[in-house]
């Protein structure tokens, strides 16, 4: 008896779904696309539930015929190839013929549709893969797509979706950039009833990019026009200038002949223009539309047709770079001077303590060291080092009298620390046998990003912003009643895009609790009256979008879990900094809060803070190992 078998076309389609339809937002754009195909004008989008409940997609197309509506259901039917020789000339964005059988193989699907010629439409409704039901109904010209109870039937895959909200957001995301690459076309997109993206559908670009983003950020755009006519490429599009920048590339758009993708080659392309004028970790808004021949790219990569390959993805670097680097020199009058207030940042470092707020876990050393940080003022400029000896004031002295100048100074400074009466901290929780010890020396910083310090017996090298974030972490969790605030003289008004917008409604009384105080002022524009103490006012509008960004990558929806998530951004945000200088003091109050918090190994992001180096390691990175030293 054979163990080889050829399965049927339910089993076949549902496992073909985990290909095509990988979350709610994998169904939108399928269906959306092939409403584009269909010459669409105006598509209309509504969902609920983050699209797990509810997804129907309207659109003013061409329609089907009662023959065309029951052959789409099949596997492989497409109207829009017909041999492989067509994949070299494919321009339409949907061409597997994947996507309706797919979709109906894991929801309740239903499907109505109407020609301009016929008196009558067709509904097909379809049973997560059963046999369809397929009759005549009244129906406007063009298609509706209703999907139902997505993956009801594979609830293992329904499991590892994410809330319903960063559902949505997906989603939205995807609208987003649909739009944006056919702005002739009017979207319209309702999320729980609530309309949040509409666009005229005029052809303008631009006007598409204000509907989405906002008049403010329509204002902040170059535009941009390219050509290569040699390699048959062209670039049109905006950018932003530097002044507007995100924390993410999430407001990049690449259009490749009207079809939307992701390649880091043009992302590095804009990176590299906007290095010098943006600060790190800074990412332009930009929307380029690129034309290049069909015949030199594959869309035939994923079947999601998220991805592209070029025949010369060089030469699309250097047009994307140059196109760009030619409209910001076409705008040199305002950005220049941008640029050179951005490019090299200047640091102003002041001898203050610093300022980590009562701990979790308060000892009498800890309250002392918080007390006496307030009057703490630097000591005495002395060498540090054997260079600043032989080099202090001028003085020129031999070697052996910079060393002694050196070794006398530090030996001062230990018996200084050694002298606190530092009682034992609770025993904190450690991690792989791990143990901080209680009275950790300073000695310095490498880099103006870690401290060292040593004990007795061990070397401590410490992430002062891994450290700082743990701190301010366990503090900020240990405020039931909400973190402090501090009211801002002069309010601040942001805008927002429309998903943004809608995570901000949907969490008032999380932004609320965590000390920001937003009350809207437009559509998709807050006004943000307070802000949480410990956050630089300056930080607050990025530290809200990084919150937004959080919140988004969470798989469960609770109020523990959001104000978590809230918090984590929050402690990190108001955290010092890597390249910032620490004193001596200011290094002691850091080691101290830590090695009073539950956790100090780890940040909240699960980043280690401390590496410990005790006798024995120090003797095998020597290979002192067998001196029995």
């Amino acid at each position: 008896m054979t163990r080889i078998h050829v399965l049927d076309d339910t089993t076949i389609n549902k496992i073909a779904a985990g290909e095509v339809v990988e979350r709610p937002a994998s169904v939108v754009k399928e269906l959306v696309e092939n409403a584009m195909d269909a010459g669409a004008t105006a598509v209309e989008i509504e969902i609920m539930g983050g699209g797990i409940s509810f997804i129907r997609v309207t659109d003013n197309g061409r329609g089907m015929t009662r023959e065309d509506a029951e052959t789409a259901i099949l596997r492989h039917a497409t109207s829009k190839i017909s041999s492989v020789s067509d994949l070299q000339s494919v321009a339409t964005l949907g061409f597997r013929g994947e996507a309706l059988p797919t979709i109906a193989s894991v929801s309740r699907f239903s499907l109505l549709t109407r020609q301009v010629a016929d008196d009558l439409g067709t509904r097909v409704d379809i049973l997560g893969g059963k046999t369809p039901e397929i009759e005549d109904a009244g129906c406007e010209i063009g298609t509706t797509v209703r999907v139902e109870d997505l993956f009801f039937n594979t609830p293992a895959r329904k499991k590892f979706l994410k809330t319903n909200t960063t559902e949505a957001g997906k989603i939205s995301d995807y609208v987003i950039r649909l739009a944006l690459s056919r702005p002739d076309i009017a979207f319209r997109f309702i999320n729980n009833n609530r309309l949040t993206i509409m666009t005229a559908g005029d052809d303008s670009l631009r006007r598409a990019i204000e509907s989405i983003y906002g008049h403010d950020t329509a204002g902040a755009l170059i535009p941009l026009d390219f050509e290569d006519g040699d390699a048959e490429i062209r670039i049109t599009g905006y950018i932003s200038k530097p002044s507007l920048i995100r924390s993410s590339r999430a407001w990049q758009t690449y259009i490749v002949n009207r079809r939307t993708i992701q390649n880091r080659a043009i992302a590095k392309a804009i990176d590299n223009v906007y290095r010098a004028l943006v600060p790190k970790m800074g990412f332009p808004l930009a929307v380029l539309r690129i034309e290049v021949p069909q015949r030199t790219i594959d869309v035939n990569v994923h079947p999601q047709k998220t991805e592209m390959k070029f025949e010369d993805e060089g030469r699309i670097f250097k047009a994307v770079y140059k196109s760009v680097l030619d409209a910001i020199r076409g705008a040199a009058g305002e950005t220049a001077a941008i640029a050179s207030a951005v490019e090299k940042p200047k640091f102003h470092y002041e001898p203050v303590p610093l300022n980590v707020g009562a701990p979790v876990h308060a000892t009498p050393y800890t309250q002392k060291v918080a007390a006496s940080a307030n009057t703490y003022a630097m000591p005495p400029v002395r060498p540090q080092t054997v260079h600043e000896a032989v080099q202090w004031r001028g003085q020129s002295v031999d070697l052996r009298a910079a060393q002694d100048s050196v070794t006398a100074a530090r030996t001062e400074e230990r018996a200084r620390f050694s002298a606190q009466t530092v009682p034992a901290a609770p025993s904190p929780h450690t991690e792989q046998g791990a143990e901080m010890e209680g009275n950790l020396l300073p000695i310095g910083q490498v880099d103006l990003t870690y401290i060292i310090a040593q004990s007795a017996q061990s070397l401590y090298i410490v992430d002062q912003h891994a450290a700082h974030e743990r701190i301010l972490f366990d503090r900020f969790s240990a405020q039931a009643d909400g973190i402090p605030s501090q009211q801002m003289l002069v309010h601040a008004i942001l805008s927002f895009d429309a998903h943004e917008s809608q995570y901000i409604d949907e969490n008032a009384e999380l932004f609320d609790r965590l000390g920001f105080h937003l009350e809207p002022a437009g559509e998709r524009e807050y006004r943000l009256t307070e802000a949480p103490a410990d956050i630089p006012l300056d930080e607050a509008e990025e530290t809200i979008r990084e919150i937004l960004m959080s919140l988004g990558d969470l798989h469960a929806a609770t109020p523990a879990n959001l104000r978590q998530a809230g918090i984590a951004t929050m402690a990190c945000r108001a955290a010092i900094k890597a390249g910032e200088e620490l004193n001596v003091r200011q290094m002691e109050i850091l080691l101290d809060e830590l090695r009073s918090t539950p956790f100090p190994f780890t940040c909240p992001h699960g980043r280690p803070t401390i590496l410990k180096f005790d006798t024995h390691d120090l003797a095998k990175m020597f290979k002192r190992t067998g001196f029995n030293l």
